[in-house]
C-alpha cells in the first residue's frame, strides 16, 4: 500500500518540531512534496524521471529533496517528464 505525500504531510504537522521546521523552510518543501507527488502519480521512479529528464537520478533526488529551489526551466522540464505542466498561484500569508 502506497501513502501519498499529502497523507504523510499532514501526518507530520502535528509534530510540533517538524512543524517549525517546514514553516522555516516551507516553499522548499512544499515544491519538493508537489513534485514527488507528481512522479508518483505518474508511476516513475526516480531514475526513470531522470532518463525523461535528460539528467541523473541524484539530480531529481535533490530536487525532491527540498534543499533548495530549482530553477523555473527544470521545474518545467520536470513537469513534462510527469505529463504536467507547471502553474504558480499567490496564496495569502497565514498571520
Amino acid at each position: 500500500m502506497t501513502i501519498s505525500f499529502e497523507t504523510l504531510r499532514r501526518r507530520w504537522m502535528r509534530d510540533p518540531r517538524f512543524r517549525a521546521e517546514y514553516e522555516r523552510i516551507g516553499t522548499d518543501m512544499e515544491l519538493a512534496f508537489t513534485l514527488t507527488e507528481a512522479r508518483r502519480k505518474a508511476g516513475l521512479t526516480q531514475a526513470e524521471l531522470a532518463t525523461r529528464m535528460g539528467t541523473s537520478q541524484a539530480a531529481v533526488a535533490r530536487i525532491e529533496s527540498g534543499r533548495g529551489t530549482p530553477k523555473w526551466s527544470t521545474i518545467e522540464r520536470y513537469a513534462r517528464a510527469v505529463g504536467a505542466r507547471p502553474v504558480v498561484r499567490l496564496l495569502e500569508a497565514a498571520e
